[in-house]
């Protein structure tokens, strides 16, 4: 008699898909990072949304994220007010935004990712952003997000799941991070919009 085969948990699905894809998108070359930044940004200027954000919040790509870099520098060009996240010192597992600029002073977090030295007086509430570029492991054709486990983005972005007001929020991601279907939680909601290098991605 044959062993039952093994059925994953939905928690196992999703670590090893974020493994996978965190493999996949670390593999990308140089060559094809620029380029993969460089039609992502060309997207992201044709979004009406962005022409009308004052305030956009955006992150510091790390482990094979797209490269957010040259999106951050065209904003400031357009005179956005760029903001960043950073670990909220008291409220577990929350995030404050804080006004980035080329002289912004930064920090290394918990997780090795440089972040703005924390300035009460550089910090936005989320209801006064127009937009939040999220990171994403992987998505799906029904705009499904799967990040890294922590729940900061899905805090943040609390008030647009369950009502359709604050930021709008948009997911930035590398083509090959799109998956069809994500093994989803009841909790998770998707993403009004990813944009990825070959597509800007919608739903209602």
């Amino acid at each position: 008699m044959k062993d039952s085969q093994f059925i994953p948990t939905h928690q196992e699905a999703r670590t090893e898909l974020r493994k996978q894809i965190r493999n996949q998108r670390q593999a990308l070359t140089a060559l094809e990072q620029t380029l993969a930044c460089e039609d992502a940004l060309f997207n992201i200027q044709q979004l009406p949304a962005v022409h009308s954000a004052h305030n956009i919040a955006l992150y510091l790509s790390a482990d094979g994220e797209l490269d957010t870099h040259p999106i951050i520098e065209y904003f400031w060009q357009q005179g956005k007010h760029v903001y960043l996240p950073v670990i909220h010192p008291f409220s577990k597992g929350h995030l404050l935004f804080i006004r980035y600029t080329p002289e912004t002073a930064m920090t290394e977090n918990r997780f090795n990712i440089q972040e703005p030295k924390l300035d009460v007086t550089n910090v936005i509430p989320v209801s006064e952003l127009d937009m939040v570029f999220t990171p994403l492991v992987a998505f799906d054709s029904e705009g499904h997000r799967l990040g890294m486990g922590g729940g900061y983005y899905d805090r943040t972005l609390e008030n647009w799941f369950q009502t359709g007001t604050g930021p709008l929020p948009v997911g930035l991601a590398h083509d090959c991070q799109f998956v069809q279907h994500l093994p989803v939680e009841h909790w998770d909601v998707p993403l009004p919009m990813v944009v990825t290098p070959g597509k800007i991605w919608h739903w209602t």
